[in-house]
């Protein structure tokens, strides 16, 4: 995925680096093992971003950059997301669309996709 920002191009990558990075964000308990923790950022950044969490929105983008070049800095991007010019909805549309091609996270989305539809299709 890519982003033009003030006229540079910035490259996103939702690679394994990306995956371990984000899974790192927010660890729970492992039922019935003291003391073990999972590490499940993805699923549940996932779930914010379905939801349009600005602040997810950022944190995925700034984690995605790294090992890029050229790097933005979480400034940027939030300079860039609160720009009256940029278009959020296609921002997040696009996050997703990369989330969903790329190997290291297609399968997680997939998933959570099918489960937020249903939850969806309940709610109606």
């Amino acid at each position: 995925m890519e982003l033009t920002i003030n006229g540079n191009v910035y490259q996103f990558s939702f690679n394994i680096g990306f995956l371990r990075l984000i899974n790192k964000t927010i660890a729970v308990d492992v039922d019935g093992m003291d003391g073990v923790k999972r590490n499940v950022g993805l699923r549940y950044s996932i779930g914010l971003l379905l939801d349009g969490d600005l602040e997810t929105l950022v944190d995925v983008l700034e984690l995605a950059n790294k090992g890029q070049n050229p790097r933005l800095t979480k400034k940027a991007i939030e300079d860039y997301i609160d720009n009256a010019d940029t278009d959020v909805d296609e921002v997040f549309d696009g996050v997703i669309e990369g989330l969903k091609q790329a190997n290291a996270t297609k399968k997680a989305v997939k998933e959570i996709l099918k489960e937020y539809e249903e939850q969806m299709a309940k709610k109606k």
